[in-house]
């Protein structure tokens, strides 16, 4: 599944590519990859391209609204009328195949392209919904605040309320706190000096801060730098990020030195996941 960063790239990138631009025709090749009336968002104009979380919203100038949600495998992938192709997403042979193929769910019909909605997997979906429904969406509805809208006093409310939860468990819940995937929870945390196994009650305001503030950072290096190349996702021009190589402090680099005190980073199990710390930066109190 994409993290925020990957997916606000995206979204960065297709402006150049549809933005003010009629969707002509609508082609659904799998049934349960679209949900609504086609027919709804034909002929009309994208005319902004936003994001929740992790999906990113067309909104059309009839007051319609294109949700998508790329899942795990999920594609996007713009063929323009002079042979340029614009590809983000889950990274595979269709970037540079013909196009619809048998992984191909849904496709747009523009006046001078076509985006393809592509989804191995079938775990991603276009779903169309009034513009005003959005915040009223399940989906979007159980977002909670973006570490960039977040106030230190707010998470740390949260936190005492999951005071018993790891914390890394915790800023992975959604609902808690909106954006931070894998990697980037292990990149915060190393930069608050906090270990993920810390239980959330014994986070002080002063850690919460900084914590807080460390998300905030690395979330907007990797959205400069174009996301990570780890992940399954790459810039919409289908040229990969560069985060990790760049930025990443910890995630990826077991057995390398911790780059603030040369102890070697080690990789442990956190609420099921893979985590990479240094145990001596992130010592657990």
């Amino acid at each position: 599944m994409p993290e925020l960063p990957e997916v606000e790239t995206i979204r960065r990138g297709l402006k150049d590519f549809i933005l003010n631009k009629k969707i002509q025709k609508i082609e659904v090749f799998c049934d349960k990859s679209f949900q609504g009336q086609p027919e709804n968002a034909e002929n009309h104009t994208v005319k902004d391209i936003r994001r929740f979380g992790k999906a990113l919203i067309l909104d059309l100038d009839n007051d319609i609204s294109l949700m998508i949600h790329l899942r795990m495998t999920g594609q996007l992938i713009y063929d323009g009328a002079k042979k340029e192709r614009y590809a983000a997403g889950h990274p595979s042979d269709n970037f540079t195949a013909k196009l619809p193929n048998k992984q191909t769910r849904v496709l747009l019909k523009f006046p001078d392209g076509t985006l393809y909605f592509n989804d191995q997997r079938k775990f991603g979906f276009i779903k169309i919904l009034e513009t005003k429904e959005i915040p009223n969406d399940s989906f979007i509805k159980k977002l909670a605040k973006e570490p960039w809208d977040m106030t230190t006093d707010e998470l740390y409310e949260k936190f005492q309320r999951h005071k018993n939860s790891c914390v890394k468990a915790t800023i992975l819940d959604q609902s808690i706190i909106c954006g931070l995937g894998n990697i980037y929870a292990d990149e915060a945390l190393f930069a608050a000096s906090i270990h993920p196994e810390r239980r959330c009650g014994t986070i002080t305001r002063e850690e919460t801060a900084k914590l807080l503030k460390s998300a905030c950072a690395v979330m907007d290096r990797s959205i400069e730098s174009g996301g990570s190349t780890m992940a399954t996702y790459v810039k919409a021009d289908g040229t990969k990020g560069n985060y990790l190589e760049k930025f990443a402090q910890v995630f990826h680099r077991e057995g390398q030195p911790c780059l603030n005190c040369g102890t070697k980073i080690i990789k442990i199990k956190v609420a099921g996941r893979g985590t990479h710390i240094c145990p001596h930066c992130q010592e657990l109190k």
